[in-house]
């Protein structure tokens, strides 16, 4: 099978592409790091746990929605039980599975960090785009979501929800 080499177009987009997967995440992390003692994972993991019905997942649920290990998820749960912001404990339904619940503290948590994190996301992302644009990247995302994760399992095909709860709903 012969190579098809990307063109220069292709080339620019693919550069761009993997410059903003690189740096943007440094610039979430150090928002939260600074302004929440949160990174942008434990962020990420506690607001999908203000989305979830009765703020709760099993510990593989949550480690799919996040693209996280097991093993990785466990580690960080650990820590953000230590600080009171989730607890963890047997599945009612499964002895064998593990649940992971958002606490009052938790959820006190995410609210107050979300300002400034939607602050950054708007700063460093969306104001840098006419609504054209945002309109644009929402579908080129999507696209590309559908390619790396057909199953949805990191809610590639999350669309505006409810707006009631969480955090994410802040977004």
């Amino acid at each position: 099978m012969q190579t098809q080499w990307l063109s220069d177009e292709e080339l620019t987009a693919w550069v761009r592409l993997i410059a903003v997967v690189e740096l943007l995440p440094g610039v979430l992390d150090s928002q939260l790091t600074r302004d929440a003692e949160l990174t942008h994972f434990e962020y990420f993991a506690l607001s999908q746990l203000s989305e979830s019905p009765d703020q709760t997942l099993r510990t593989t649920a949550l480690a799919q929605q996040t693209n996280a290990t097991v093993p990785r998820l466990s580690h960080v749960a650990r820590r953000l039980e230590g600080r009171g912001l989730i607890v963890r404990f047997p599945c009612p339904d499964d002895a064998r599975a593990t649940n992971i619940r958002l606490t009052e503290t938790g959820m006190t948590k995410i609210k107050a960090s979300a300002p400034g994190h939607v602050a950054v996301v708007r700063e460093r992302v969306l104001d840098a785009l006419t609504p054209s644009q945002i309109s644009q990247l929402s579908k080129i995302a999507g696209s590309i979501l559908t390619k790396l994760d057909p199953d949805g399992a990191m809610a590639a095909t999350w669309e505006v929800p409810n707006r009631v709860k969480g955090a994410a709903s802040q977004l």
